[in-house]
């Protein structure tokens, strides 16, 4: 992940040098101090007094453009890197398989995005101007008080490997249990997601409250985990003022008795204690900071477990050839969706010539939408092969594969902008006459009028659309494309059946290759082909008339939705 910093390298030097410049001046303030008292007020020399008071002001004013210029950098630095570390983790995650989606989950992927992403900003923002600041501090007060008093001085020695010792050891116990602070997250914002997306489902069937029981469970397990890592955390402080104390108490105590020898001076014994105010200042601030940094490297654990991830459909050489006048082959096709799972898809085989409208149908379960995955290599077959123009679609380039088919899902998705931006997703140089020819064939001239035309407003998700009307929007947005092969996955269900009767007729004479998968018999009942799958088998492949004689699967499903007397 680092590599992404390579152009913040002046950043991140300036930062830490601006900060240890504004500590240099910090620990000459005791020093200033002391003077004042030994030379100022102890010689009575109210014009010295003022002089030196004069150099303190000096310090604070320079020491505060010091900070802020160490801020600025820091801040230019980390916020550049998280910039590039998220464009970056976007552009991996957009080449991820469906496969790779389904086995990552969505809730994670947003937490890595969102939360992960701002921890490791700030923590990188502390580091850049804390990590080398605190221990400069720490150690250039001992110097400083050695230089004073070396007896006295001596409760420095003791004093910082003992607070080190509490500050690393809280440090270490508290590592893992941030990461299950961070698992424990994605599970709350994994039932989020899934509430706010159902949350018509959740009323109409008046789930509320067990839902709001369901999500109290893992938000309690998540603060009672937040809890205990926080009382660990909260340790720090408390142990660390006691150690402190301790010392300051045992410092102005053998101060007192060098001060009484007259070994050092009133003014050395306030330094003294001054520079053991400024260590544990610096401590304190090295707890946090390193609790932050903590946080910060496991949630960059997180992002980078992600970068890790393989990316991309792999394009395979070598793999055997098919005879190109199909334009659509499955060779004993099978795909089992995670190991030791059972096959979805078990032995398909099929041969579609190019201009053929395919029918898929069975019931629910039985494959269909897996089916259809399989030519755009949305899934990998785990047996046999898939095959588009006579060419194994996993040697094809993801990008070119996809160019020559246009698809319209299950679940009609549009996006915000306008009805043209929308439709555009099909082909970028379009223009107003396509969309309005691929509109029309669509059955979605009606929609675009409703809407004022092609720049019509479309709401986040389609929200301003009945069901049918971005069905048949996906629709358009898909033919726009005019590909060779055109996918309609179960598109018109929302569709009225007089709807559905003019969409079918107006794809009937399309050119390329059309799949139809569909739950009504009366929406494919004119393709060439019908493949009716049960259970992840083929249970037939034939016309219409073929299938009702000689496939029991097919007639039920057909029997089921047409009075056997006819209708």
């Amino acid at each position: 992940m680092w590599k992404y910093l390579k152009d913040y390298k002046k950043e991140t030097v300036l930062g830490p040098l601006f900060k240890l410049l504004e500590a240099g001046f910090e620990l000459a303030v005791p020093l200033v101090v002391a003077a004042i008292i030994d030379q100022g007020i102890g010689g009575e020399d109210k014009g010295l007094i003022l002089k030196y008071c004069g150099i303190l002001v000096a310090l604070g004013l320079i020491g505060l453009g010091c900070s802020v210029t160490a801020q600025y950098f820091a801040a230019r630095a980390s916020v550049g890197f998280v910039k590039k570390l998220r464009s970056a983790l976007w552009a991996h995650i957009q080449r991820f398989t469906y496969a790779q989606l389904d086995r990552t989950g969505i809730p994670t992927l947003v937490t890595r995005m969102t939360s992960d992403m701002n921890q490791v900003q700030t923590g990188l923002n502390l580091t850049l101007r804390l990590l080398l600041r605190s221990p400069f501090v720490v150690f250039g007060a001992m110097v400083m008080a050695f230089t004073i008093d070396g007896e006295a001085a001596v409760w420095f020695a003791v004093a910082i490997p003992a607070l080190s010792l509490v500050v690393f050891g809280i440090m270490l116990a508290s590592i893992p249990l941030y990461r299950k602070v961070q698992s424990g997250l994605d599970k709350v914002l994994g039932l989020t997601r899934e509430n706010l997306t159902g949350v018509r489902v959740l009323r109409a069937f008046g789930k509320e409250e067990d839902e709001t029981r369901a999500f109290d469970e893992k938000n309690e397990a998540l603060t009672g985990l937040q809890k205990y890592v926080g009382r660990i955390s909260a340790l720090m402080n408390p142990v660390t003022y006691v150690i402190i104390n301790l010392a300051i108490v045992m410092l102005v105590r053998t101060g007192a008795m060098r001060v009484e020898a007259g070994a050092i001076t009133q003014g050395a014994v306030v330094a003294l204690y001054n520079y053991m105010s400024q260590i544990l200042v610096e401590l304190i601030k090295m707890a946090n900071l390193i609790i932050n940094i903590t946080k910060s490297v496991a949630c960059g654990k997180r992002i980078q477990a992600v970068l890790d991830l393989p990316a991309g459909e792999e394009v395979i050489e070598g793999l055997e050839a098919g005879d190109p006048k199909w334009q659509v082959e499955f060779r004993h096709a099978g795909i089992r969706y995670s190991e030791g799972a059972d096959e979805s898809l078990t032995d398909v085989c099929l041969q579609v010539a190019p201009g053929e409208t395919v029918g898929v149908i069975g019931g629910t379960g039985s494959g269909k939408s897996t089916l259809v995955s399989l030519i755009p290599r949305f899934y990998d077959v785990t047996e046999g092969q898939v095959l588009v123009g006579g060419r194994d679609v996993r040697s094809w380039e993801g990008a070119e594969l996809r160019r020559r088919i246009g698809i319209v899902p299950q679940k009609a998705v549009l996006f915000k902008g306008s009805i043209r931006e929308n439709l555009m997703w099909g082909r970028e140089d379009a223009t107003d006459a396509e969309m309005l020819a691929a509109a029309e064939a669509a059955q979605a001239l009606d929609v675009i009028d409703a809407k004022g035309g092609l720049d019509g407003a479309i709401e986040q998700g389609g929200r301003n659309l009945s069901g049918g009307q971005r069905q048949r929007l996906t629709i358009a947005r898909a033919l726009v494309r005019r590909p060779d092969i055109l996918i309609l996955d179960d598109s018109s269900s929302a569709l009225d059946f007089a709807t559905d009767a003019a969409l079918r007729k107006a794809l009937k004479g399309y050119p390329g290759t059309v799949f139809i998968v569909s739950q009504r018999t009366s929406s494919i009942r004119h393709a060439e082909k019908i493949v009716v799958l049960d259970d992840g088998k083929v249970a037939g492949i034939g016309r219409h008339e073929e299938l009702m004689a000689s496939c029991p699967v097919y007639r039920e499903i057909h029997d089921s939705q047409f009075r056997k007397e006819g209708a």
